[in-house]
């Protein structure tokens, strides 16, 4: 396996694949670069160079107890970047990955990336509170707590349900998918999992948004039941000050996946506008 160890000694799993302008995927909860598989493929196909990392603590990173947090997990995806030398990158990041991706352009800047994708993402901030009334109640973090603490395996594979929509009419099963969404999940930490929580829900990246001087595409699906959009997308949209916002009637939280075909030529002919 490709890795690379990072500056508090953690190995961080990656894909490096094809040549051209750096495409740069960060990945949702609790999931792993393999998220991105058509993607990465289609990307390829058309020219780009493709790099994807498994987040420590999950997939086939190392499994370290400290460092599980925005900050760390934004500075690793920043000594990738540099490891690499990565110059005029496409940063894509969905779900916890877009708060990942915002978060290292608010510590690290602009400088080495070229365009923001911001799929299906948490910022600004998720939990609900007197200035966030349309976020989501502690409660339903605090039960994503609860299963993956007691019943991870299986919570994993009901999540899979809201996750990909197949709860609601006329949205066709996929057994592939939560087939492939399972063994991601169980391939992490439950250790790193579990304090992840924490960062995609209560952290804010208001801030983050506000430092994006790139062009930004938010692509967001209105049925989104993991990170409903008016507390999300539609505010990220208005925040980051060169953005436009893509939404997907009637998609779901995996939207990258159910609907690859037109997600990847979408986000094709953003990057390459």
């Amino acid at each position: 396996m490709t890795t690379f160890a990072t500056s508090d000694g953690v190995e961080i799993f990656y894909k490096d694949w094809g040549s051209g302008q750096p495409v740069v995927f960060s990945h949702g909860w609790p999931l792993s670069a393999d998220a991105w598989d058509s993607q990465m493929l289609v990307f390829t196909q058309n020219g780009y160079r493709v790099i994807a990392h498994d987040r420590r603590g999950h997939g086939r990173s190392a499994q370290p107890f400290d460092g599980n947090n925005m900050d760390r997990y934004a500075d690793d995806l920043g000594e990738l970047i540099e490891h690499l030398d990565l110059r005029d990158a496409i940063l894509i990041g969905h779900s916890t990955g877009g708060g990942e991706a915002s978060h290292y352009i608010g510590r690290h800047g602009n400088a080495r990336v070229a365009k923001v994708v911001l799929v299906g993402a948490v910022p600004p901030v998720m939990l609900k509170s007197d200035g966030n009334p349309n976020g989501t109640p502690m409660e339903v973090f605090d039960s994503i707590r609860k299963g993956v603490l007691y019943d991870r395996s299986n919570f994993f594979q009901e999540l899979t349900i809201p996750f990909y929509g197949f709860n609601r009419d006329g949205v066709e099963m996929n057994q592939g998918f939560r087939d492939s969404f399972w063994l991601q999940g169980m391939a992490g930490s439950v250790h790193g999992q579990y304090e992840c929580i924490r960062e995609f829900s209560e952290v804010d990246y208001t801030d983050d948004l506000k430092a994006i001087e790139v062009p930004t595409l938010v692509i967001h699906g209105d049925d989104d039941q993991i990170v409903p959009i008016d507390a999300s997308g539609k505010l990220s949209a208005e925040i980051v000050s060169n953005a436009q916002l893509l939404v997907y009637e009637g998609g779901g939280h995996g939207l990258a996946q159910l609907e690859a075909e037109r997600f990847n030529a979408d986000v094709l002919t953003f990057i390459r506008s």
